[in-house]
């Protein structure tokens, strides 16, 4: 079976969302609730919840609030996107619950460094599956499905209320610890999607197009394709190669392409969201 097709197959999906809302429930229960601090997003309104009225535990207020957001989602993405969702929140549910043991880090600035981490590294698993925890996430998409706006926009203004809600329940030194930890969960986040998924977009001008684009296809097993360019200086027409790889090519590709032509002139661009033969299909919610 072909590596593409492992990673939309149901087992693949399945193994990515519980290993990802296990390490999110650790980092949760075993730094966030024991340092009083509080998250972003739906697992935060739940903690806070929690915290506000000393009832159920945080994993049921978690779950009580995703019953409305699935019932929207029901109606408006799609069932597989759901399906694999719901299943990420139960067992997001069941690991911050049953999640015993707490991290003895006491430093709220280690804390917030650790508990972004281990959080950002927990959903950003799930993120590389073909649904999510529940929760913010599939409000994000109905929201940008049917209003258009952005997922990032509305997570940030979703956190801003919810952390304005905050003060007066918790100390300001928390309430603060806990937005800087939010924003490290971000940026562990986006790490985690990139993390495999980053490539190269790279031009190639050169009097030997045919020569290194067939090397390319040869000895790197990747796709060419020129595209007609003039010189403005010498008005001569060019062929310039266009090419996509993975980070760990690049040295390859300049060494085909100078070893070809020592004058030749070389971009490379970071690219995150390359679709089609050869590369990941985008998720279809």
């Amino acid at each position: 079976m072909k590596l593409q097709n492992i990673t939309y197959s149901i087992p693949w999906n399945l193994f990515l969302i519980t290993l990802g809302s296990i390490i999110l429930g650790i980092g949760l229960k075993a730094i966030v609730i024991p340092n009083g601090m509080i998250t972003g997003g739906f697992s935060g309104a739940g903690i806070l919840l929690f915290y506000y009225t000393q009832l159920f535990t945080p994993g049921i207020w978690y779950f009580i609030l995703n019953i409305p957001v699935f019932i929207l989602g029901w109606l408006f993405i799609s069932k597989r996107f759901l399906f694999y969702s719901l299943y990420g929140a139960i067992v997001l549910t069941l690991a911050i619950d049953f999640i015993w043991f707490e991290i003895p880090v006491k430093d709220l600035v280690i804390a917030s460094l650790a508990g972004g981490t281990i959080i950002g590294a927990g959903a950003g698993i799930v993120f590389r599956s073909l649904g999510s925890a529940g929760g913010n996430d599939i409000i994000s998409i109905i929201l940008h499905q049917k209003f258009s706006i952005r997922i990032g926009t509305y997570n940030f203004s979703f956190n801003f209320v919810l952390f304005l809600f905050s003060f007066g329940t918790l100390d300001t030194d928390l309430i603060l610890y806990s937005m800087a930890m939010s924003y490290i969960t971000s940026q562990v986040i986006e790490y985690f999607i990139t993390l495999f998924n980053q490539k190269k977009m790279i031009f190639i001008i050169s009097n030997n197009p045919g020569q290194i684009a067939d090397e390319i296809m040869k000895k790197l097993r990747r796709g060419a394709t020129f595209l007609k360019g003039e010189g403005a200086y010498s008005g001569k027409e060019k062929n310039i190669i266009l090419t996509v790889v993975n980070t760990f090519q690049i040295k390859r590709i300049e060494e085909i392409a100078f070893t070809i032509d020592p004058d030749a002139f070389l971009i490379t661009e970071n690219t995150f969201n390359v679709l089609g033969k050869g590369f990941s299909k985008r998720k279809v919610y």
